[in-house]
């Protein structure tokens, strides 16, 4: 290595950027504050993206910041992930030593995978999973890194990044909620092209409240001659120079840089018009040895170790004389970690490489090539294995890209680096019919890791040698699961199609089945029909064969799509045979799926609600066992949500909660934690805790992928709406959770159907809720769920008895009824939630009729007291309470409509509490302590602010009369009907006359319109 030396001087002066320094530290102080921040600095090549962020880490370091950097590799980094990451967190350990190490404390074995400094990887899967710990724990790190100090990670030239670690960049904006962080990153606007993939990233980043966008624009003349002044050592450079340099740069502070060291040192050909000839003429100032030695550096990579240069060189002696030549010429740099070099910029390492001829190229990259595999030694191992790969890939020399762009897969898929093993095993494939037979059945590495993918379907006793050897199927395989595991489900379908066209299904139905089962994964992810044929044609191939792990996986996901879809008894058989199957094989983790699948299951089908809470439970508890957090996160997501169905809320939220901690411990929480987050919300608001609900909601949302459940969270914040009164923006939320819900799983849409079924006759619009009902009574009825459908059929029914005597519901309301009487009696309750469900919809049915009675409601509350439950009681409670009331019982009526109007405060129902309120004015009962009850009964409407008028006209408005109806039975006229009829919308607040007359209707403004039979 070289000492430090003398170098030719770039601009000694900071020029133009105080803005953007001004942006960056008012950033600073925020993240010190601890409010995370994180700004992404554009701009085209050569604008001073570097140069600003250098000054600003400057500024942090005196300030007591920690800070740390690490750039992204232009060449020379095909396959190898998260490398800007581990760049700045060796530096880190290298700074910080034993206190990164006390950072990572408990978390070393997965934060291996992005720094070996840290020691052995752990044994973890390498699957989707272990890549959200990975994620999970470094962002844990940070957090810890900056618990005492402001901690600033600066990642440059993002534009050639891999796909990993602009995930875990993603993923860091996305979760550092507290801590004191600033993240920064560079890269360049005139690379990114119209499908460049990390214009999509930006875009997304950019919609997030703690992100700031600085674009760096072209110096003007002004601060050209400044920069100039600064290089040539003048006050006041020559005014001509400065419009020359100015325009032939076009304010690009890097080319005028290098037109003023090309003038300084007397070099005419630095003014040429060729950005070529300006990147250029420093190097070809130089001696020819020094420049072969730069066009060799270029294809080393973007940093080029020392060692691996001599031992490419041989003579090193001789290199480290034009070393010093590059590096006081100011073109090389020594590297950051002492280690190696980098071009100065970017733009003459590629202005070298460009100048190479195709020989030429091939050539240098066989001899880095040859050279590191003399020598393994002379890179990091975490970076060899894709290094390798890409110089025999750039040395076009084919039978030794293939095997190590294998190995360079494998050693991504350690490192959970999935995209960049996808794109190593695609390169294999590409590769694979320019190798001779002979050197790909000698030379591959055997078949790596695919989950139940069989690499071999002999028969027992049959296995040989060949079978070992790795084929092209098998690679595709592993595509397949690395495309699936990186998000890249589009790409993970077609690659499983590919497959599915070599596969002789007749000879290999195993493997033909295991790509099946894998499209129908994929299908599901990605919301789309296909995914049931995709199982059950899986089936048909595996249903006669021996037991394996592909059998048994493919049972148990036809089953669990089964559970979902349609629950019927013949997938409780499927589900017994997949898990005694996945017993025999050993297949434990399928097993488990599998059981927990038949718990769900026996709750649906064997009104035995109390053996599937014993079956899910002890799945809970073996998954606890085989350390499989996926699994377990699965199982306590299912427990919850069986026992909320049962009525035992706070059980629900305690495993809710409890699978939401494991999901940020095991950095699941953007994965599975989404659905447990919804599963905790929905527990706490049957428990009445609303305002605990909606922050777990909003926090969920900080941490979900885009569109992740969004009809599951989105139907609970439309339930939290409705719950305040907000009918506009329960419609709202009622939309975007119907266009998320594309495929229409029975939990989803039956609820959100509810939701819709609620917004409408609350709106006043009783015709369009039956109109929903009646759609989603339409479809084929499943076992099952009847935690959803009593409640919908309530709500339908209630539509029903609130709009008795409105003329325009009158047609249909027989049939409509006729229709929840039908559905009503598949229905059996198996626990005393859906036993006070039923009695409810009796009497809202009867209500429906007029021929309510207080036995009736009297039921119903006696079931649900028990459940501990605020609502459906306070419905019940309601109802009883004002059939008591017109039963002549007033005493017993008020302590009901108390007891209501409690819990409805307590759950923050606005609607309810408005009825129990409008209902003691319309009695005269004083429900609310402290309030004494009025001393003679309200007329209708007052609690509106009606006039006299105003309730004769709504009263005939309810009974389905047109204004010139109204104007004759009043002795007005037409146009002074008009008038009443529009400022009784407007004091309802409601938007036409069909909603008004609902409103009346449901309120019971003029009860003896609706005089109850039987009373």
């Amino acid at each position: 290595m070289l000492a430090s030396m003398q170098q030719i001087s770039v601009s000694p002066v900071f020029v133009g950027r105080d803005p953007e320094l001004t942006d960056l530290t008012d950033a600073l102080d925020r993240a010190g504050r601890g409010e995370p921040q994180t700004v992404l600095i554009g701009g085209e090549a050569g604008v001073g993206k570097t140069r600003l962020l250098e000054e600003f880490l400057r500024l942090a370091d005196s300030r007591g910041v920690l800070t740390t950097d690490g750039g992204c590799l232009e060449v020379g980094a095909e396959g190898l992930p998260y490398a800007p990451l581990a760049t700045a967190l060796r530096r880190l350990h290298r700074c910080l030593g034993t206190e990164l190490e006390s950072a990572a404390a408990g978390m070393e074995g997965h934060l291996a995978r992005l720094l070996p400094d840290f020691g052995e990887a752990d044994g973890e899967p390498n699957d989707e999973y272990g890549r959200a710990r990975l994620f999970e724990h470094t962002a844990r790190l940070f957090e810890r890194l900056g618990t005492d100090r402001t901690f600033v990670l600066a990642v440059e030239d993002l534009h050639w990044s891999d796909r990993s670690t602009r995930e875990l960049f993603a993923y860091l904006v996305r979760t550092l909620h507290r801590a004191r962080v600033l993240l920064v990153a560079t890269y360049r606007t005139d690379d990114l092209h119209r499908r460049h993939p990390l214009r999509p990233f930006l875009a997304e980043l950019e919609r997030l409240r703690t992100v700031r966008r600085l674009e760096l624009e072209r110096f003007g003349p002004g601060e050209v001659a400044a920069q100039l002044a600064g290089i040539l050592g003048t006050a006041a450079p020559d005014r001509a120079l400065v419009e020359r340099v100015h325009r032939r740069s076009e304010g690009n502070p890097f080319f005028v840089e290098e037109l003023a060291t090309a003038l300084r040192e007397g070099c005419s050909t630095g003014l040429t018009d060729s950005l070529r000839d300006i990147l250029l003429v420093r190097v070809e100032a130089l001696d020819e040895e020094t420049q072969r030695v730069l066009r060799i550096a270029a294809e080393g990579g973007s940093n080029v170790e020392h060692a691996l240069l001599a031992a490419v060189l041989e003579d090193e002696e001789r290199l480290i004389g034009s070393l010093r030549a590059a590096v006081g010429a100011n073109i090389l740099r020594p590297a950051p970690d002492g280690d190696g070099y980098r071009f100065r910029h970017a733009l003459v390492r590629e202005a070298v490489s460009d100048d190479l001829l195709p020989g030429e190229r091939h050539r240098i990259n066989r001899r880095f090539a040859e050279a590191l595999e003399a020598e393994p030694q002379l890179v990091g191992a975490d970076a060899r294995p894709a290094r390798l790969a890409n110089y025999w890939y750039h040395a076009h020399h084919p039978a030794r890209a293939l095997p190590t762009a294998l190995d360079a897969a494998r050693a991504a898929r350690r490192r959970n680096a999935f995209a960049e093993q996808l794109r190593m095993l695609e390169r294999a494939l590409e590769l694979w019919d320019e190798v001779p037979a002979e050197q790909l059945a000698d030379t591959l590495r055997p078949y790596d890791w695919a989950e139940t993918y069989p690499p071999c379907s002999c028969d027992a006793g049959r296995h040989d040698e060949d079978c070992d050897r790795l084929c092209r199927i098998d690679v595709l395989a592993e595509a397949v699961v690395a495309a699936r595991r990186s998000g890249d489900r589009e790409r993970g379908l077609s690659l499983a199609k590919r497959a599915l066209q070599l596969v002789d299904e007749t000879e290999h139905p195993a493997r033909a089945a295991w790509f099946r089962i894998n499209r129908a994964r994929m299908l599901g992810h990605l919301r789309r029909s296909g995914d049931e044929a995709e199982i059950a044609y899986a089936h048909r191939l595996v249903e006669h064969l021996p037991p394996s792990a592909v059998q048994a996986e493919v049972f148990a996901l036809g089953a669990g799509a089964g559970m979902l879809s349609n629950p019927r008894p013949e997938l409780v058989a499927l589900a017994e045979r997949a898990a005694r199957i996945a017993r025999e094989v050993g297949a434990h983790t399928v097993e488990q799926h599998a059981l927990m699948t038949l718990g769900g299951l026996r709750n649906d089908l064997d009104a035995d609600p109390e053996a599937a809470v014993a079956q899910l439970t002890a799945a809970v508890e073996a998954a606890r066992g085989l350390g499989a957090p996926d699994l377990l996160l699965r199982g306590l997501n299912n427990l919850a949500s069986l026992l909320r169905g049962l009525g035992r809320a706070e059980q629900a939220a305690e495993l809710a909660r409890e699978g939401l901690d494991s999901a940020r411990r095991n950095g699941l929480q953007r994965n599975i934690g989404t659905i447990l987050s919804g599963n905790l919300a929905e527990a706490l608001m049957d428990l009445g805790r609303i305002d605990e609900a909606e922050l777990v909601l909003d926090e969920g949302d900080l941490t979900r992928p885009s569109g992740t459940h969004a009809e599951f969270l989105d139907r609970l914040r439309g339930e939290l709406a409705l719950l305040r009164g907000d009918l506009a923006g329960a419609a709202a939320l009622l939309a975007q959770a119907r266009a998320a819900n594309r495929v229409g799983q029975i939990q989803h849409s039956v609820p959100i159907s509810r939701l819709a079924v609620r917004t409408a006759a609350l709106a006043g619009r009783p015709l369009e809720a039956r109109a929903e009902l009646l759609a989603a009574l339409a479809q084929d009825f499943p076992c099952g769920y009847l935690a959803d459908f009593f409640p919908l059929l309530v709500d339908g029914a209630s539509s029903e008895a609130d709009s008795r005597g409105l003329p325009e519901a009158e047609a249909g309301r027989a049939a409509v009824l006729a229709r929840i009487v039908e559905v009503a009696a598949r229905l059996t309750p198996t626990a005393p939630l859906h036993h006070g469900w039923a009695r409810l919809l009796e009497g809202e049915l009867a209500r429906a009729e007029g021929a309510d009675t207080p036995a009736h409601w009297a039921a119903a509350v006696e079931w649900l007291r028990p459940t501990g439950l605020p609502y459906p009681l306070a419905l019940a409670l309601l109802r009883a309470g004002e059939a008591e009331v017109l039963a002549g019982r007033r005493d017993a009526g008020v302590e009901l409509l108390r007891e209501a109007r409690g819990l409805a405060s307590v759950r923050g129902d606005a609607g309810l509490r408005a009825e129990v309120d409008a209902l003691a004015e319309r009695a005269g009962l004083a429900v609310v302590a402290g309030r004494p009850a009025p001393a003679v009964r309200a007329p209708a409407g007052d609690s509106f602010g009606l006039t006299p008028r105003e309730r004769d006209v709504l009263r005939l408005l309810a009974r389905g009369r047109t204004n010139r109806q109204i104007a004759e039975e009043l002795y007005i006229s037409p146009k002074t009907a008009s008038v009443h009829v529009s400022n009784i919308l407007g004091k309802l607040a409601v938007a036409g006359r069909g909603e008004a007359a609902a409103l009346a209707h449901r309120l019971r403004l003029f009860p003896e319109d609706l005089a109850p039979a039987g009373r």
